[in-house]
Formats: structure tokens, C-alpha cells, sequence
């Protein structure tokens, strides 16, 4: 059975100032892991992009960390990436490619992409160069370094739009959604 958090009992992350030096910055020059099999440089990529930044999605029969849903922003994951591929034709219709990104390998992020039937690909920053490019905020649990949730948006590889932090995950396509109809 799938892990899904009860949204309403889990706390609140803060707006702690880490992604206010992103608006503006251009996406940086990384070949990331995707689950198409290949490579990908984000910032090769023209027209609008969405980013979701997402700290890890449970893997099957693996216990989730101890902790896990004390930790504010961290549950939520699987949520959030299922609100993605649930709105994936308005994206579509919007011209805007979506991508999801953490620190997981691709090998485990192709069995979530199959699990969670996601019509898009999720990129690995396992090595965390993009994370350490962008200077994203980034959190430790149980020895693994995992990105804080954050959606961005970026046009023509530059960074125009922030969402962090995102907060509950399950609504964060629909509010990118409707920011980007505005």
C-alpha cells in the first residue's frame, strides 16, 4: 500500500529567507540523470520549465525515517508528485514542461515514475551539483543530504518564479498552475 500522509497532521514549514536569492538566477550548466535513460541540461532548455524540488519518496517496503512526518516539509512527496501528474494536460496545454528533481538515484526514481504512473521524468541530483549550484536548502536525515521542497519556474533557463516553502505539497501544481495563467 502506497505511503500517503495525513496532510492535515503534519506541521507547517517557515519561510526561513533560503530561496530568496533565487528569483532571477539562471539555471545552471548540470547534466542531471533522467528517467528517460539519458542526461539532461535544464538550462539548455527554452520556454517555460517547472521544477519540483522534492525531498525523497518512499520506497517500497522500506520503513519511511524516523521522524519523518516531525519533520517539517518533508512529508508529502509521493502527494506532490501525484498533484503533478494529476494536472500534467494543463501543463501541457500551457507549453510548460515538468520535471521533478531529488536526491535519489534514477535507478529508484524510475520504479517511482512507473509506480506513481508519472508522464513526465524525474532527474537525479544525486551528486547534488545542481543543488550546490543554485545554493538550494537542503536537510540531513538518517546520513542522506535531501533538497527541502521548493517549485520552481524558469523561462529560457532563468529562474522566474519561487515557491518555497510548499506547503501543503498536494496543492503546489494547482497554485503553480494558477500563477502561471496570471
Amino acid at each position: 500500500m502506497e505511503y500517503l500522509p495525513d496532510v492535515s497532521k503534519l506541521p507547517t514549514p517557515e519561510d526561513d529567507g533560503a530561496c530568496n536569492h533565487l528569483l532571477g538566477e539562471k539555471l545552471p550548466q548540470v547534466l542531471l540523470a533522467s528517467t528517460s535513460g539519458g542526461r539532461l541540461d535544464l538550462s539548455a532548455i527554452q520556454g517555460k520549465v517547472v521544477l519540483y524540488c522534492y525531498p525523497m519518496t518512499k520506497q517500497p517496503n522500506i520503513p519511511i525515517p524516523d521522524g519523518w512526518e516531525q519533520i517539517p516539509g518533508a512529508a508529502g512527496c509521493t502527494l506532490q508528485s501525484c498533484s503533478f501528474r494529476d494536472f500534467n494536460a494543463e501543463f501541457q496545454e500551457l507549453g510548460v514542461h515538468v520535471y521533478g528533481i531529488s536526491t535519489q538515484d534514477s535507478l529508484y526514481q524510475q520504479e517511482v515514475v512507473e509506480r506513481l504512473h508519472l508522464p513526465f521524468e524525474l532527474l537525479s541530483d544525486a551528486n547534488l551539483a545542481f543543488t550546490i549550484s543554485l545554493r538550494l536548502p537542503i536537510f540531513d536525515v538518517e546520513g542522506k543530504r535531501l533538497i527541502k521542497r521548493l517549485t520552481l519556474v524558469a523561462d529560457g533557463g532563468k529562474i522566474v518564479k519561487v515557491f518555497y516553502p510548499v506547503f501543503p505539497p498536494d496543492t503546489n501544481a494547482r497554485e503553480v498552475i494558477d500563477w502561471l495563467k496570471e
